[in-house]
């Protein structure tokens, strides 16, 4: 059969992804992608140690870091993200955009990081206040607090689980259970789901219409801002940061998202 007619496989845009050792969501990254960008993904080298702030600050050696860009930069992506929330504000402010500094010289323009793309998505939002989910222990969830109050941006409220490993098997009830608890009696603007380990596209919307107040995550803000980066736009119907439709409270879901939700 004659299939000439088809012109070639459609072209593609890349994204190129630096993720740590653990991460184990790579298609939830995909749902926030539109069908003409490709995520390019490789991972930090592994090392035995548990979720803490001692592993935050092996993920994000500089070093290391520049080595896995470097194994990106042969299929030229346009933008590379580094996806991980505690490796970027695990030395504050500074350490997050030495982080940026140190991807470029390795190749990687533009760069972004998930700690980042979250200021940016508060800047977005025009958010002051904001309430914290993580998955983290008391030490790590604290260093997350620091990184947000160096921004300007308070603290509202806080609710995190004190988990070391396997944080991608947290089902969504548990972080709807832990959002609700971190919003409760609080004037937060924004609710912040961190930890790019931690599965949230599908509980966002959900949240939304039950907390009226924008629902971000970690894995969100940086697909958001990574494509922001591509001049295109992330795909999540029904999240407030990527459709602006979605900020009137109370949004209206479709019914088949309301159906089973707990």
């Amino acid at each position: 059969m004659d299939v000439t007619f088809l012109g070639g496989p459609r072209g593609q845009r890349g994204l190129g992804v630096v993720a740590p050792f653990d991460f184990a969501l790579d298609r939830e990254l995909w749902r926030w992608v539109p069908d003409d960008v490709s995520l390019h993904l490789t991972r930090t080298p592994y090392v035995p140690v548990e979720v803490s702030l001692d592993l935050a600050r092996r993920v994000s050696e500089h070093e290391t870091l520049g080595d896995a860009v470097r194994t990106l930069i042969a299929v030229a992506p346009e933008a590379v993200a580094y996806a991980c929330t505690s490796g970027s504000f695990v030395a504050g402010i500074a350490g997050e955009r030495a982080l940026c500094e140190a991807m470029t010289r390795a190749g990687a323009t533009p760069a972004v990081t998930t700690s980042g793309a979250l200021l940016e998505a508060l800047a977005e939002l025009g958010a002051h206040r904001v309430a914290l989910v993580t998955p983290y222990t008391e030490s790590v969830t604290h260093a997350l607090r620091e990184y947000v109050g160096q921004a300007g941006v308070t603290v509202t409220g806080c609710a995190f689980m004190g988990l070391t490993r396997h944080i991608w098997k947290v089902p969504y009830r548990d972080v709807a259970a832990m959002a609700r608890q971190a919003v409760s009696a609080t004037a937060a603007e924004v609710l912040f789901i961190s930890c790019t380990n931690l599965p949230t596209y599908d509980v966002i919307p959900q949240l939304e219409a039950e907390l009226c107040i924008p629902v971000i995550s970690a894995n969100q803000v940086t697909m958001w801002a990574a494509l922001r980066r591509l001049g295109t736009r992330a795909v999540g119907p029904y999240q407030a940061l990527l459709d602006e439709g979605a900020r009137n409270w109370p949004p209206a879901l479709p019914e088949e998202q309301q159906e089973g939700w707990t």
